[in-house]
């Protein structure tokens, strides 16, 4: 054979090779297999909610669903897509109040013809979407909203949460308290007026009062969510001078009211303790952390993020792109992708052929599996509620160059520790003195 033809050879063999290699790509995936696996992907794009939260979150979901596609991720998630089909995201907006996120659900599901839907933050949102979930026979899974109420009130064929509920955070954050200050006389809050602050603040409060009576509360506090001013709640709480103030603000009201309590001195005369002080990791102007405050992140996230292969390669990744080590939120939409994962795959090794929906509703139930900071266990909830240990420890120091915090007296707590046995609801069980609690 001449030169030549040699030459005319190559784009010929190429192109062959290209079509087998299509070939065994569409003869990998499973019998009735879509082209496509469509995901509805709720958070704040908008609004104080965004910054802190919303976009974060998105940018985990668009960082794993990316690399998922392209079989970058490491085991035990490293097959390409989901089952091997190729993941298409829909991002919308969770911005706005609830009547229009049930709406906003209903077109993703009739309308864009999602398969499944993951994300929402608020713990406003997650008890009205829910039912309708249910309703549409869509499976949903909540990533971060904190109310206990969704699986404790009700329960859901084809919800679920694959982060712990506001337990953890709340009853963790007072264990911690009475840890590092046993001689506690008095406590106050300042939380949101909606359901995740009432609940964090009576989990708080009742966990503290149930060991330890004689503490007084000496005020509660409710601004409005996204109320944007505190100046008139920061001089109560001057004037209260409570040993401790608990609080559960998020996005730009934790931002808000750390700025406008810093020059005022709330944060040198009490011992403030912020459940989601991770927040305020996400680069922004004039943004920071207390020092001397106890900084939760809402389970083991941030500098309490556990080393394991995927959290080193997620948040590496996250860094690459955005200059900062991933907070909660990222991490969390990352499990629930993680989560519908492993059970699509489950269910598609117990049949041998595409599931249906009702197939992958029963394989998550119950399901344990590695999300991206650690492993998730779906306990609670008739198995459908994830539970997860958490961390605390007092601010010590905070870089603005990298956004990132030095925490001292560091203490974890194990899942036995925080989280209410399976069919035990939260108050019941912290009224009754925490039976079964397992602590070190």
């Amino acid at each position: 054979m001449s030169r030549r033809s040699s030459a005319l050879m190559i784009p010929l063999l190429l192109a062959v090779a290209g079509s087998l290699l299509a070939v065994d790509q569409t003869s990998a995936q499973p019998p009735g297999a879509p082209k496509e696996l469509k995901i509805g992907v709720v958070s704040f794009l908008s609004g104080p909610g965004a910054p802190h939260s919303g976009i974060p979150t998105r940018q985990g979901a668009e960082l794993l669903i990316e690399a998922l596609n392209a079989g970058q991720v490491p085991p035990p998630h490293d097959k390409r897509g989901i089952g091997g089909v190729p993941i298409k995201a829909v991002y919308t907006d969770e911005a706005g109040p609830v009547d229009r996120q049930v709406t906003e659900f209903r077109r993703l599901v009739l309308d864009e013809k999602v398969n499944l839907v993951v994300g929402y933050i608020s713990s406003a949102n997650c008890p009205a979407i829910a039912p309708v979930a249910d309703e549409l026979r869509t499976l949903t899974v909540f990533s971060i909203c904190g109310t206990q109420r969704v699986f404790e009130d009700a329960e859901y064929k084809y919800v679920f949460r694959t982060r712990a509920h506001q337990i953890i955070d709340a009853l963790g954050i007072a264990r911690y308290v009475l840890a590092v200050k046993p001689d506690l006389k008095t406590i106050a809050g300042i939380n949101q007026d909606y359901a995740w602050g009432r609940d964090s603040w009576a989990t708080f409060s009742d966990t503290i009062l149930q060991v330890k009576p004689d503490v007084r509360v000496v005020d509660a506090l409710w601004p409005k969510l996204f109320a944007g001013d505190y100046s008139a709640e920061i001089t109560k709480l001057l004037a209260a001078k409570p040993a401790v103030i608990f609080s559960s603000l998020w996005g730009g009201d934790l931002e808000t009211f750390v700025a406008q309590a810093t020059p005022r001195g709330l944060f040198d005369q009490s011992l403030v303790v912020f459940t989601v002080a991770d927040n305020l990791l996400v680069p922004g102007p004039g943004r920071f952390v207390p020092t001397r405050t106890v900084f939760g992140a809402r389970g083991l996230y941030g500098p309490l993020t556990p080393d394991t292969p995927l959290s080193r390669w997620f948040g590496g990744e996250f860094r690459k792109r955005h200059g900062y080590f991933p907070i909660h939120d990222p991490f969390n939409v990352a499990a629930s992708i993680l989560g519908a994962k492993a059970a699509f795959e489950k269910a598609l090794a117990a049949t041998g052929r595409w599931p249906t929906v009702e197939e992958v509703v029963k394989a998550f139930a119950h399901l344990e599996y590695e999300g991206a900071a650690g492993p998730i266990k779906m306990t609670l909830g008739k198995g459908h509620q994830a539970v997860e240990p958490v961390g605390f420890g007092i601010v010590k120091s905070f870089d603005p160059a990298t956004h990132e915090v030095t925490l001292e007296q560091v203490k974890t707590f194990r899942v036995e520790c925080v989280n209410p046995p399976a069919g035990v609801k939260s108050v019941d069980w912290i009224r009754q003195g925490f039976p079964g609690a397992v602590c070190p």
